[in-house]
């Protein structure tokens, strides 16, 4: 399935967060309702890319174990037999152009409100607010939910 083919798709981007978790999990019930695919999309890009001093590589990545990474998350989230009707796509590249770029004719884009960076105190992450900005799809924003445990404390 390529972005091109008439299926209805829902994009959702996936980092490990709270957030990115439930997004995933909203993604997947929409998909259903409307009779669409998942792709989960999570994208990797070299620290200081953007800058006249970038290295040629990153000697702390290592694409296979991202990939087992992404695998590992849909499987935590969805359980295997969930994870197995997504389709992943782990993309180099600056977060939000992939994301923007994988969600072109998307029935939606669907992001947690905050990822594994930036300031914890934002009511938004920067990868949702540019993707908000400049998506050309609906974009969703999903926050995490708050569960209460056994012991009384809150779990995200």
């Amino acid at each position: 399935m390529e972005k091109q083919d008439s299926a209805l798709r829902v994009v959702v981007g996936v980092d490990g967060s709270p957030s990115s978790r439930a997004a995933l999990r909203w993604a997947v019930r929409h998909a259903e309702l409307i009779g669409g695919d998942v792709v989960a999309v999570a994208a990797w890009e070299l620290p200081g890319a953007h800058g006249w001093s970038a290295p040629a590589v990153d000697a702390g990545f290592d694409k296979s174990m991202a990939e087992q990474g992404l695998v590992n998350q849909l499987d935590q989230v969805l359980g295997e037999s969930g994870a197995a009707k997504v389709r992943q796509r782990l993309m180099h590249g600056n977060p939000v152009e992939v994301l923007l770029s994988e969600a072109e004719g998307a029935e939606a884009l669907v992001l947690g409100n905050r990822g594994l960076g930036g300031f914890r105190r934002a009511l938004l992450g920067s990868v949702s607010q540019q993707c908000v900005l400049h998506a050309t799809c609906p974009v969703v924003i999903v926050r995490p939910t708050t569960e209460v445990s056994d012991s009384g404390t809150r779990v995200g």
